[in-house]
């Protein structure tokens, strides 16, 4: 049997609040994790409804259909952009609410086979699921110096991104690079040292973009928010909590679009200061939260 999950969710009582979730609902939690959102949302619709919960990680899966089991909640391992697919397998047209959470779980981090954590000695794997697409280890190995310089600037915004690419280039040259520890290693060795401190590792902005690399996150959010609305009743809502710059502004983008979507929030919502203080993942974490075009506001 596995581990509890130790994964906090970020701003649950906006999420709770801004998607207005009633009972007897059907809503989606399109990136279970620890399971937290989950259960906030299977309490909220109550027995009446129902809470379709999906994430690319059979692990997430396996840990909360156990942890959370006796709520209404139906289970599918897939990607958020599949939603259509995961609803007509269920025989569900459509559903009231949608909810993404688009980051990396506390689980994930912790769990050091799989290389998402720096000073993990496990392969560095990097995919939410893992018997889908290519490992990171192998794309660091292969990749030619410039593009693997052009993923890390272009999905971690990483200024020393070619410093790093040529590092990782000269060090696979001696012995192929496989763990997170020795990735970690190649960054520190390649970027100036700053003073002070910065206040994330060095390393954050280039596991982020081989992580966004292998799992092709930004084109399953792209994917996403062109076909949720399609499965949303009148009047349902869809909320996005993003991570990083490169994701929150696909939301705003597509928020936008006055045709789709009535946007709830002009600005997107970030996390108080006392749950940063509880939950310092949350600094970073932006929720915007629209509704479809033409509904009216009580809906």
């Amino acid at each position: 049997m596995g581990s509890a999950s130790i994964h906090t969710s970020v701003m649950p009582a906006e999420v709770l609040a801004t998607l207005d979730v009633r009972p007897g609902m059907r809503v989606v939690d399109g990136t279970l994790g620890g399971g937290g959102h989950a259960r906030l949302l299977a309490e909220a619709v109550g027995p009446q409804g129902l809470v379709i919960a999906i994430d690319r990680d059979p692990a997430a899966i396996e840990r909360c259909s156990r942890e959370l089991s006796g709520l209404p909640l139906r289970f599918a391992q897939a990607n958020f952009c599949n939603l259509p697919e995961v609803l007509d397998a269920l025989a569900i047209d459509r559903v009231d609410r949608v909810l993404l959470d688009v980051g990396l779980s506390s689980d994930q981090l912790a769990d050091t086979s799989r290389g998402f954590s720096f000073d993990a000695d496990g392969p560095l794997d990097l995919r939410f699921d893992p018997t889908e697409g290519e490992p990171a280890w192998r794309i660091v190995n292969r990749m030619r110096p410039e593009s693997l310089a052009d993923i890390i600037h272009s999905f971690g915004e990483e200024r020393f991104s070619r410093r790093i690419a040529r590092r990782i280039a000269a060090v696979r040259e001696r012995e192929p690079i496989r763990t997170a520890r020795d990735l970690a290693r190649c960054v520190l060795a390649a970027v100036p040292r700053q003073t002070p401190p910065p206040r994330i590792h060095p390393a954050t902005r280039t596991f982020q973009a081989l992580r966004i690399a292998v799992n092709q996150e930004l084109k399953s959010l792209r994917i996403a928010l062109e076909r949720i609305p399609t499965r949303l009743t009148p009047g349902g809502r869809l909320a996005v909590i993003a991570f990083h710059s490169l994701e929150d502004r696909l939301v705003k983008e597509a928020f936008r679009c006055a045709q789709v979507w009535e946007r709830l929030t002009r600005s997107p919502l970030e996390a108080s200061a006392e749950e940063v203080a509880r939950n310092p993942r949350s600094r970073s974490a932006k929720l915007r939260v629209a509704q479809l075009a033409g509904s009216t506001a009580g809906s």
